[in-house]
């Protein structure tokens, strides 16, 4: 058994506290987006055009501890050699010893997109062998299938490719939505991303898939134009990258964009407006997918 321990703490103090904290006996420590899947969710993403994103103003840290005397003690003083002398409130629960492999793997079923696309775990066999099955496991980067911001980007490329287009998925987390494309049949498929982590993760599960990627950091250079150009990411991000994507869209191409709150989409809507003409595609749980099409020239 251990000890979890949460607090809420800003962004000046979170990394010292986790430091902190490992120094008084803390197995592991993570710091959360304290608002996330609230309209107040900060994107850690440092886009093109936009100032070095710092750690959430109001960030969660979750701390795990061996059970020991006064684990409250060691929190508070963690906390004071920081400087924080008012302690945050600190919520302890017990964690039971687990079968981790088994039990994250029993969380991860195959996810049923519709009847042409099927999300499937490693470990699992594919539910229908007639379908376009993608390998993929939960892991580091953003994009199992299970978010409906990635459900509605996936269903949309189920109904628009028809093989041969080419298609730039910016911000690939996983790949996933590059990886569906290339199997859906597109011929040319580039994914993007800010995080060295992500573009690892994306080229493993493309060899796991058997697809050729391309793959590229952002600050790469990004000079060709794309029939399909899909990006799931958040509403700020989507926002300042406008000029790109837009540039990036062949005349006659789509642009598909996601991770939208419905609340917010007529902010991304905007920001698009001078280039492309986006609506609202569909809806999810809260979320929109937005779609347009650039003028052919």
């Amino acid at each position: 058994m251990w000890i979890s321990a949460v607090l809420t703490t800003d962004a000046e103090h979170a990394e010292a506290l986790s430091e902190g904290l490992f120094a008084q006996g803390a197995i592991s420590v993570t710091i959360e987006d304290a608002d996330a899947g609230t309209d107040r969710e900060t994107p850690q993403f440092g886009e093109p055009g936009s100032p070095e994103t710092p750690l959430w103003q109001k960030s969660r840290v979750v701390a795990l501890f061996d059970p020991a005397d006064d684990i409250i003690g060691r929190i508070a003083r963690a906390a004071g050699e920081i400087g924080l002398t008012d302690l945050p409130e600190i919520e302890l629960s017990e964690v039971g010893e687990q079968d981790w492999v088994r039990l994250t793997q029993a969380q991860f079923e195959p996810i049923r997109v519709n009847a042409r696309l099927w999300i499937v775990p490693s470990w699992h066999v594919a539910p229908d062998p007639a379908a376009i099955n993608l390998v993929l496991d939960p892991g580091l980067a953003f994009g199992t299938g299970s978010h409906p911001t990635t459900r509605l980007c996936l269903d949309w490329l189920c109904s628009a490719i028809r093989g041969g287009e080419r298609v730039l998925d910016y911000g690939c987390g996983s790949g996933i939505l590059a990886l569906a494309a290339a199997k859906l049949g597109a011929a040319d498929v580039l994914g993007i991303d800010i995080d060295e982590h992500a573009l690892e993760a994306a080229a493993e599960n493309a060899r796991a898939n058997q697809v050729d990627l391309q793959l590229a950091h952002s600050t790469q250079p990004l000079i060709a134009r794309y029939d399909v150009v899909v990006a799931n990411i958040l509403t700020n991000p989507l926002r300042l990258l406008a000029p790109l994507l837009a540039d990036r869209t062949a005349p006659g191409g789509q642009l598909v964009l996601s991770g939208v709150l419905e609340d917010q989409a007529a902010l991304v809507i905007e920001a698009y407006a001078p280039f492309i003409s986006l609506s609202v595609g569909a809806i999810m749980d809260g979320w929109a997918r937005l779609e347009g099409r650039r003028e052919a020239c």
